[in-house]
């Protein structure tokens, strides 16, 4: 069992202190600035989009975690995924400022699986559950995060309230709404100097943020937007193994002697693919509320985010005469290559995308409350356009997926009783619609950078439907004892599934399924402040429409997804102590999930050709133990500190069609994970920050050949510090400097991931 390398145990000891300070475990309250007072009866978890930024009860019959304004304050967020980023077993999917492809990773879910996580605001889904990977991320940019009161993180599908996809874990983010007139400004700039593979230069950007907001008796407003220009690093080399051909046809240098991740050598030629990404990305976000009773409100949500991206290249390579070469034959040390015409092809990519929803619900403390929630999240632009090869306006692919779109429906009553104590029922149940609808097309270009779309080569599409009833019951049978049980039954269907050539089009039966997942939590209260909690809960996720429908012949191996996939079957468990203290929370979690069919992308050895697709890997198993603590004053009243460290075996137990995975740490799973955030308050207007990260190894490829994890497309293991200073000029002037990886660390989660940054930061209130 491998252990934390030296610099990671530096770190994991000091929040072992931490937590040994603050107790045996850790859970992050809604307010760690003033914990809630505990009482012996134990309540139920009420999740509203309509209740003006009601917590989520810390009773939730699993873990959750939740981040503050005040928390958010004392760290360097650019994009809303940021601020994610130090929650206990944890991990962001972040190549650079402003990357759209922002997945999480949690407990035994890997980055690669976008579709086992959901993310709410004000209960409407931001989750793109039309495929399972990292082009199917959390649209983030629809939420504003200056503008939200709260975000808590749920871990698991412990609640019947959520669907399977919260295997991992559920991000709910709640607006907050004025009381009053307020207008905010906020500029960012932000900085990086990259010294790596033949690089070394600048990549930057800058962001601009308005909100305006009111309230007018019943009615309230808030608006925003946002402009973001980033020019993020090079991310992808283009890479040749060592020629064993000696040769000297068109000799050439600059190229980069360098060894891949399964130990051979290779040569680094330039910056190819995604390249150099830079993006241009408007957003913006409103929200609407209105009263109609004192303890009814109505809401309505627009969302908009716009973006346009070139995929810069740079070749290395240079002939006798200095001048640049793309492709073709070249002799590199006087061994002999071929490089094809589009290795080094530009690209461009087009977004835009439309969110709308509408909100109507009661928020009493007691009795019954009702709401409802629907919301259409529109991909009314997605394209992308690549070149064939080296040219400014040449022929390439437009790679179209306009008028892919998702819907929802959440209907949802709940009964509170009016008083607490022994024999008490708090009862929810609900009803679930989603749709999911998938338009892909590939067209010949004749100029690829403005043309019209001309001749169909590739088309799929399909789509998924999903209807769902629930109930779920807190029974209080006595002070200390609490019973949650809960019961998800699920009717899910796939309809509408083709996949098409130029000459050739098949088309799919329609496929039906349903499942019921049942959920059961016991919590007992030792003590006001302590909570024990045993939950156990069976989920199913079914699969996207893009890994059933999508499928493509490369050249090279035939990637043939399967419409007949079977749904992930998951069972968990877990254990966690809650400790609360007059200044700070703790928890330490003990989990176990065993899945079945997990839905993974991966080579079928046992075939030839293999065959990559998404298939159905026959079993994972995740054993994990995770510790937090989290505090306000701790040791010394002007100190606040948050620590944990997550320990995660996910395992791949059997895997029929890939053996040589069995028994293995699973895709991009680091055993180990820890967090530390400490903020000084040097004095009432100054708040300095310091904050480390690490994570433990991880392998890119089920069977672990990627031997070598610290060069482009390996998966590092890291050590990395942010810091913040923070001055509050005025009540309406707030300045800030901010640096993340601060000691330039080089790693690698694939794509090389950012150097050194530098941030400042101005925020104007009125």
């Amino acid at each position: 069992m491998p252990f934390l390398a030296t610099e990671g145990r530096a770190l994991a000891r000091a929040i072992a202190c931490a937590i040994a300070a603050g107790a045996c475990a850790a859970h992050a309250t809604d307010t760690p600035e003033q914990p809630p007072p505990r009482t012996t009866d134990l309540h139920e978890v009420r999740v509203s989009a309509t209740s003006h930024g009601a917590a989520i009860d810390p009773d939730m019959p699993a873990a959750v975690e939740t981040i503050t304004p005040a928390k958010l304050a004392r760290l360097n967020i650019v994009n809303t995924e940021d601020a994610l980023k130090y929650l206990p077993a944890f991990g962001i999917r972040k190549r650079f400022v402003g990357d759209e492809n922002a997945t999480f990773s949690v407990r035994g879910t890997s980055n690669a699986q976008s579709a086992r996580g959901l993310v709410y605001l004000d209960g409407l889904l931001l989750s793109n559950l039309l495929g399972n990977n990292w082009a199917n991320p959390p649209r983030w940019s629809m939420a504003f995060t200056d503008n939200l009161a709260r975000i808590d993180v749920i871990y698991g599908a412990y609640s019947a309230l959520y669907p399977g996809n919260s295997i991992g874990a559920t991000v709910v983010m709640t607006t907050r709404m004025p009381d009053k007139l307020e207008v905010t400004g906020d500029v960012q700039a932000f900085t990086q100097h990259v010294h790596t593979y033949g690089v070394d230069r600048d990549y930057g950007g800058s962001k601009q943020t308005a909100t305006i907001g009111d309230r007018s008796g019943p009615f309230a407003f808030l608006i925003g937007v946002s402009h973001l220009q980033s020019n993020g690093q090079p991310l992808v080399y283009a890479v040749q193994n060592r020629s064993a051909a000696p040769g000297a046809n068109r000799p050439v240098t600059g190229a980069i002697d360098d060894t891949g991740t399964t130990g051979l050598p290779r040569e680094v030629l330039g910056i190819n693919a995604e390249g150099q990404e830079a993006t241009r990305q408007d957003e913006a976000h409103a929200r609407f509320t209105y009263d109609l009773t004192p303890e009814l409100t109505a809401a309505a949500t627009l969302g908009y985010w716009k973006q346009d991206m070139a995929h810069r290249i740079e070749t290395f390579l240079r002939d006798a005469n200095g001048n640049p070469v793309w492709s073709g034959p070249v002799s590199i040390d006087g061994r002999q290559y071929t490089l094809p015409a589009n290795l080094f092809a530009p690209g461009t990519r087009q977004s835009r995308n439309y969110l709308y929803g509408l909100s109507l619900g009661t928020h009493r403390d007691t009795g019954w409350n009702v709401e409802g929630n629907v919301s259409y999240f529109d991909m009314d632009q997605n394209r992308d356009r690549t070149a064939g090869a080296v040219t400014y306006d040449g022929s390439g692919l437009l790679t179209a997926g306009d008028g892919s779109r998702w819907r929802t429906l959440d209907l949802r009553a709940s009964h509170t009783p009016d008083v607490t104590g022994p024999n008490t029922h708090t009862v929810s149940f609900g009803y679930h619609y989603d749709g999911y609808r998938l338009d892909n097309a590939t067209y010949a270009l004749t100029n690829w950078r403005r043309g019209d779309a001309g001749a169909l080569t590739t088309a799929n599409g399909g789509s998924t439907q999903t209807q769902a009833i629930y109930v779920q019951d807190a029974w209080q049978f006595n002070e200390r004892w609490r019973l949650t049980t809960g019961a998800r039954y699920e009717q899910w269907r796939a309809f509408n599934g083709t996949r098409a050539t130029a000459t050739a089009s098949t088309g799919y039966a329609e496929r039906k399924e349903t499942h019921t997942s049942p959920k059961v939590s016991l919590a007992y209260a030792a003590t006001d402040a302590l909570t024990l909690r045993l939950s156990g809960a069976r989920a199913y996720r079914f699969p996207t429409v893009n890994e059933l429908f999508q499928g493509t012949f490369n050249g090279i191996s035939l990637i043939n997804n399967d419409p007949y996939l079977k749904p992930e079957n998951d069972l968990s468990r877990e254990l966690s102590a809650e400790w609360y203290r007059a200044n700070s929370v703790t928890r330490f979690t003990l989990y176990r999930s065993d899945t079945r069919h997990t839905l993974f992308s991966q080579t079928d050895t046992t075939v030839f050709p293999n065959v990559t697709s998404v298939q159905n890997v026959d079993r994972v198993r995740t054993r994990g133990a995770e510790a937090s603590y989290d505090s306000q004053g701790v040791w010394v009243s002007w100190l606040d500190l948050s620590a944990n460290a997550a320990y995660t075996q996910a395992t791949t137990v059997r895997n029929h069609r890939n053996p040589a995975s069995e028994d293995k740490q699973f895709y991009r799973i680091p055993r180990w994970r820890a967090n530390l955030v400490a903020t000084l308050h040097a004095r009432e207007d100054i708040a300095l920050t310091l904050a480390g990260r690490y994570s433990g190894r991880q392998y890119n490829t089920l069977d672990h050949s990627d031997i070598d994890p610290d060069t482009f497309g390996g998966a590092s293991d890291f050590l990395t510090f942010d810091a913040k200073a923070a001055w509050t000029v005025s009540e309406h002037v707030e300045l800030s400097v901010g640096v993340d990886n601060l000691t330039n660390r080089r790693y690698y989660v694939y794509y090389p991931y950012p150097s050194r940054t530098w941030l400042v930061e101005a925020k104007f209130r009125l």
